[in-house]
């Protein structure tokens, strides 16, 4: 479901109308994700994880708060009952119902309703920066948890080469064509990608048990569908390298917003507040002589009475350090917002370099030392063969081969992890990065 800030989006950020508005970032990107177990997983994340949870409903309460905010201030009734009479001219009073209201001044009601209302866009905001950055957190094990696929792959097959090599190495050893030093140091290298292997495990196993945690399921619970697909080149425009749906920028502008409010409110307790009492006395009929001889013409006419009073805001020291307050908070929030906007901005351009670069230095691997490793270690196995070269020159072309194998794919997931942290700087996919 949908987070519900998003209808506030383009009130709170005017930046948000330089392009069109595609729902919130995060659904933007969960749409976007590729493979589908990628996708699968991370809209698991968002549906499971308590963090998230927990911020909708810090949410739901900040909205709850708006209608409070709006609403005068409760009305006070009294009763009076005079256990020994007043009397009056026209009787005694023998009871007094009155009921009162206090009327704030003017605005204050609305503008305690809008620092409300901007407590919700924050909030709502907040939920939307977690979703984002739960997504993030997702792609990046997923990645991992696809790079070390990949790297056991690398070295198991590196191993089933390095036990053909030893198996050859006994034989000749067995003919007295081949050296016993030649056995030990290939069982020494199996021994060393054994432990390799060792290491894979124990590093996937710490993946999954993070990835789990953040889906809330148990901590063995297998994750399928683990692929690091070729990449395109990426397609980076500098100048159009923006944030404008970022919800930090959603929040520091409600944060803003906010503080004016308050500022305002702290003006207004400058003017004093109205309070009306409206009352009602039952008076009874007077019993003494001189009425028995010449009764009032009044006498025992109920009262009927309204009364209306100020509070006089006198404590001038206090209230123009409370107006200096908010002021200060105001340009607290003016300076926070500014400093979100300066980070995105330096998060922007080191990704966009640094993707950049990761594809160009998995192309280099990939595409030119790699093909040349390769034949490098075909050589080194014809050699072998002839008896030109020994273990140890086999060993060198074959652990060249594996590095740089190895680097392919480590840089292959680096490229992954750090287009998902552009789009998270971004919030939106690459492919609309001018939109």
């Amino acid at each position: 479901m949908k987070p519900k800030f998003f209808g506030l989006w383009l009130l709170a950020v005017p930046l948000a109308n330089a392009g069109p508005a595609f729902g919130a970032p995060s659904e933007d990107l969960l749409a976007s994700l590729e493979p589908p177990a990628l996708a699968q997983l991370a809209a698991e994340v968002l549906e499971r994880n308590p963090g998230l949870a927990r911020a909708r409903h810090r949410a739901a309460a900040a909205a709850a708060r708006a209608p409070q905010a709006r609403a005068l201030p409760d009305p006070k009734a009294s009763l009076t009952w005079f256990a020994l009479p007043r009397e009056d001219r026209t009787g005694p009073e023998e009871l007094s119902v009155a009921w009162s209201q206090r009327f704030p001044g003017s605005g204050k009601l609305a503008l305690r309703e809008q620092v409300a209302l901007r407590a919700v866009e924050v909030a709502e905001a907040e939920v939307e920066i977690l979703r984002l950055d739960l997504l993030t957190d997702t792609r990046r094990h997923f990645y991992e948890l696809a790079f070390h696929d990949l790297h056991r792959e690398i070295v198991e097959a590196e191993l089933d080469t390095l036990s053909r090599y030893e198996e050859a190495a006994r034989a000749r050893y067995s003919a007295g064509t081949g050296t016993q030093q030649d056995v030990l140091r290939l069982q020494a290298q199996i021994t060393r990608i054994d432990a390799r292997l060792l290491e894979i495990a124990r590093q996937e196993r710490r993946l999954l048990t993070s990835l789990n945690a953040l889906r809330d399921r148990r901590i063995n619970d297998y994750v399928s569908g683990l692929v690091l697909p070729v990449p395109l080149a990426p397609q980076l425009d500098p100048n159009a390298l923006a944030a404008r749906g970022r919800p930090e920028i959603v929040a520091a502008e409600a944060r803003v917003l906010q503080a004016r409010a308050l500022a305002e409110l702290a003006r207004k307790e400058f003017r004093p507040e109205l309070t009306m009492e409206l009352g009602f006395t039952l008076v009874g009929s007077r019993d003494d002589p001189a009425s028995r001889v010449m009764p009032p013409p009044d006498e025992g006419d109920d009262i009927l009475w309204l009364t209306g009073s100020v509070n006089l805001p006198v404590r001038r020291r206090k209230l123009e350090a409370g107006l200096e307050e908010a002021r200060a908070g105001v340009r607290v929030a003016e300076a926070e917002r500014r400093q979100v906007e300066v980070t995105i901005e330096r998060e922007l351009g080191g990704l966009g370099a640094r993707l950049q670069s990761l594809y160009t230095e998995w192309r280099l691997l990939e595409e030119l030392l790699g093909p040349q490793a390769r034949e490098a270690l075909r050589s080194a196995e014809a050699a072998y063969a002839t008896g030109k070269y020994n273990a140890v020159d086999l060993l060198e072309s074959e652990v060249v081969l594996l590095d740089v194998r190895t680097s392919a794919a480590r840089t292959l997931a680096d490229y992954y992890v750090t287009s998902a942290e552009l789009e998270r700087a971004m919030a939106r996919p690459l492919s609309r990065q001018g939109t």
